[in-house]
């Protein structure tokens, strides 16, 4: 039996484990990215590990998100993760510079390779071949020091493209059209490969696209083929030497199939407040709109806004209508600029950012109230903009800039007909990208060699190991799809204090309850009740260490995202899957109780426990982990578990 494109690079780092569908296995990491709203924790907790320097081949430092900085607290952390950089053998990419998953993607991303990153969406650079999965960032510390990244092995799923993208339809739609089929619970534990004569008709800035978007699906990751694109791209950068042939077998066997004809995708739209509320754009055509934004880490690059410059020139961004681009890289806005086509957009009325996460998760640009705006962005989750009540719409880039001229939601295949003189711009790739390096600091060039901690910047809290009694109230009861944005906000007020998680555990799920934070101390901890798919969106591991840190003990929930689930093993929290009648059945304030002796449990590979309720009735839970993952959980998280396993400084193997 042949071997799908997957499990040809899992079997080339595989250390552990079989690559059988559901079992526990460790690859090696040959790469590491991480940003600045989680890379202060990344790097306090390779600290902690107490190893001299990065074990991988790349490790690469991002200030993406907090690229404005607003505080104090926020240069401070941006200076102490260039010391970082410097002091322990990475790559270091000034704020401003851009988005960690598009200047990777520029300079570093290489097909075979493995890549781990403390940002959801890490799997950007499968559009290349490249193996990337998104990552807790204790799981990222672990791999830097040279331990093994652990997951279950995922279905790996057929997407088969065939035919063509007909003009006005984009890589965007294709992606689009995945959610609307699966919904953002439907590549829970899935790779999704694509393969077929489709693959050869997209450029790999559409594939990254793609791949991008695949972690709204909860997928593990996404890839690519390699091909004579990837070849052309690697060249287009620079890296030429980099490619590597990459094809599945003939025979290859996968989990499951789906087939996409993409003759047949029209532009659509994600409307408020999910990515998988997908609907034709014409079917939403006439509503207003107030701001059009273009970028992102999904369509923020050179050929993603060229389309839209293409499009405003010799037109005006309509007057009702705030137009902003918000480029993925500083060397897409250089070569842009360059060419001329900045000029273009801002004399049509189109403002520019810094290359920057910012809006995406309601840094700058947070839109006015009761207002729409369509952004080409890859999440539109409820109050993410920066406003609670928003109306945020995702689409591609062609569909946002025809908004931005008619000043409401148009079809823009109608809006060319009506103009007349409006041509589909197509994916057009700069003849290099040649744009500065002067914001990458190298390992062998660096600024700093020792830390440099602000007043902000704290320790990492650790976890007593698990107890044998647990029991409290059920402070909160949670709805389905409660996302990592629910639990610890990411708006700019918060962001700054993502070093000082005494003070950022002040917000945990404040917008699900205010008094949340408080009624959790005044209690002294207690247990979360939520339904399905909790913890879907983004890696950041403060969804998990906020609540450990307020005493929470444990999460019952009818199934979690694959990250969040990881991350609350990482901190010893327990992540007990319950049924819907259960669900139904419990109450917010709930008096429980675990019965059983929960460490003996957990340790002993125990698979059901029984938690009584008000000492009045009794429901089953189950923990499904691994021998690995009851280890770390008994030990009270990785980071104390890890230390454990390391002697004088070695680098970290997890048993």
């Amino acid at each position: 039996m042949g071997q799908t494109l997957t499990e040809k690079i899992l079997a080339d780092h595989l250390v552990e484990g079989e690559l059988e569908t559901g079992e526990e296995i460790g690859i090696e990491i040959d790469q590491v990215l991480t940003q600045d709203t989680t890379g202060t924790l990344v790097w306090l907790q390779f600290e902690a590990l107490e190893i001299d320097e990065v074990q991988t081949e790349l490790a690469a430092q991002y200030c993406d998100h907090q690229t404005y900085q607003f505080d104090f607290k926020n240069s401070d952390d941006h200076r102490f993760l260039r010391s970082a950089a410097g002091t322990f053998g990475a790559y270091f990419s000034r704020p401003g510079n851009g988005i960690c998953h598009n200047v990777h993607k520029e300079n570093f991303a290489a097909p075979g390779k493995t890549l781990l990153g403390s940002d959801s969406h890490t799997p950007t650079p499968g559009g290349l071949g490249q193996l990337a999965i998104g990552a807790g960032g204790l799981d990222i510390a672990v791999a830097m020091g040279g331990g093994p990244y652990y997951v279950e092995m995922p279905e790996v799923v057929n997407v088969r493209l065939e035919g063509e993208l007909p003009e006005w339809s984009t890589a965007k739609d294709v992606i689009l059209e995945m959610l609307r089929r699966l919904s953002v619970k439907g590549g829970v534990g899935k790779i999704f490969e694509y393969t077929g004569p489709g693959v050869e008709t997209l450029t790999v800035p559409e594939r990254t696209t793609i791949t991008n978007m695949g972690t709204e699906l909860g997928a593990t990751s996404s890839i690519f083929p390699t091909d004579e694109a990837t070849k052309d791209f690697l060249s287009r950068v620079g890296r030429e030497d980099e490619f590597v042939d990459l094809q599945p077998d003939e025979d290859a066997e996968y989990d499951d199939e789906i087939v996409i004809d993409l003759a047949e995708i029209e532009p659509l739209i994600a409307c408020p407040s999910m990515p998988d509320k997908v609907v034709p754009v014409r079917e939403v055509a006439g509503t207003s709109v107030e701001q059009v934004m273009v970028g992102s880490c999904t369509n923020g690059g050179y050929t993603d806004i060229l389309p839209a410059a293409k499009m405003v020139e010799g037109n005006e961004v309509n007057k009702r209508t705030e137009f902003i681009v918000a480029p993925g890289s500083k060397q897409s806005a250089e070569l842009l600029a360059r060419e001329g086509w900045v000029a273009e957009m801002m004399a049509a009325g189109v403002n520019f950012s810094e290359a920057t996460c910012g809006a995406c998760i309601g840094i700058g640009h947070v839109p006015a109230s009761d207002s729409v705006s369509l952004r080409t962005f890859n999440r539109n989750f409820e109050g993410r903009s920066g406003i609670e009540d928003d109306n945020v719409y995702l689409c591609s880039p062609e569909v946002a800039a025809a908004a931005g001229i008619k000043g409401e939601i148009v079809d823009p295949r109608d809006l060319a007909e009506e103009l007349g003189d409006l041509e589909a711009p197509g994916a057009v790739m700069p003849d290099k990208y040649n744009g500065s390096k002067a914001d990458i600091i190298t390992p062998d060039e660096p600024v700093d060699d020792s830390l440099i901690k602000g007043p902000n910047i704290g320790d990492v809290p650790l976890k007593d190991p698990l107890a044998a009694n647990l029991s409290g109230p059920a402070l909160l009861k949670m709805e389905d799809n409660i996302t990592t944005d629910h639990i610890i906000p990411a708006t700019q007020d918060i962001l700054m204090y993502r070093s000082n998680i005494p003070k950022l555990s002040e917000f945990t799920l404040s917008r699900v309850d205010q008094s949340f934070a408080q009624r959790s101390l005044d209690s002294d901890g207690g247990f979360l009740v939520a339904g399905e798919n909790y913890g879907q969106g983004s890696s950041r591991e403060h969804a998990a260490l906020c609540p450990m840190f307020l005493g929470i003990q444990g999460v019952f929930a009818q199934s979690f995202a694959r990250i969040h689930k990881a991350n609350l093993f990482n901190f010893g929290l327990l992540p007990l899957v319950i049924d819907e009648e259960t669900y139904g059945k419990l109450e917010q304030g709930d008096d429980m109780e675990i019965v059983d002796d929960v460490a003996e449990g957990v340790r002993n590979g125990k698979e059901t426990f029984t938690v009584r309720v008000n000492d009045d009735w009794e429901f089953t839970a189950e923990l499904e982990a691994s021998e690995r993952e009851r280890q770390i959980l008994a030990d009270g998280g990785k980071l104390t578990h890890t230390k454990m396993q390391t002697e004088g400084g070695a680098a970290p193997a997890d048993d």
